[in-house]
């Protein structure tokens, strides 16, 4: 009886010791496996860490200006901000990791007055959209770019003085952007 008993027993343990055995092997062929990944093969494994999208709208507030002097919008009603990257309390945009982003931008207006409208990153203009005065109808102007943005980089959309944007729940008047791909080299050596 103690045979039957003890059979099983040590039948347990040998299975135990060896499934361990094979864990920690898989895990050590694993490890090998990611030593030698390439640069490539590193950033699309990183890339899924590192999700960063936002959009935004002025939101139905109607009329934002003239002011006497240039301004940064604050695009308030935020539909997704992935990554946290936009601040909807200041309008600008901070790069969380090197990389190449994409930004978009639309301003609508009534055209009895001019609508002007540029991104900027890190204090220098970058494009610019800008409706003259044309009578009274709705009017919208949109522009987009690609930009390597360093991590902490700034970007945000500024009105230009003396022109005015509208925007209502149709949420015409926007501000959006996505990391395309980022530099693994740049992250390697931060």
């Amino acid at each position: 009886m103690s045979c039957t008993i003890l059979f099983p027993l040590l039948l347990l343990l040998f299975t135990s010791a060896t499934l361990s055995e094979v864990q920690q092997k898989e895990k050590e062929v694993q490890a090998k496996k990611t030593e030698h990944l390439t640069i490539e093969e590193s950033s699309a494994l990183l890339a899924s860490e590192y999700k960063v999208a936002f959009a935004a709208s002025l939101g139905p507030g109607g009329n934002v200006g003239p002011f006497t002097t240039d301004i940064t919008l604050v695009y308030k009603e935020v539909f997704v901000n992935e990554g946290r990257a936009y601040n909807s309390a200041t309008g600008i945009f901070t790069a969380p990791v090197n990389g190449v982003y994409y930004f978009a931008f639309s301003g609508h207006n009534y055209s009895s007055k001019p609508m002007g409208l540029s991104l900027y990153k890190n204090g220098k203009l970058m494009i610019t959209v800008y409706n003259h005065p044309q009578g009274a109808r709705y009017e919208t102007a949109s522009n987009s770019i690609s930009l390597t943005l360093e991590k902490g980089d700034q970007v945000y959309m500024r009105l230009y003085a003396n022109t005015w944007v509208v925007d209502s729940e149709n949420d015409h008047t926007t501000f959006t952007g996505h990391l395309l791909f980022f530099s693994l080299k740049a992250l390697l050596n931060s």
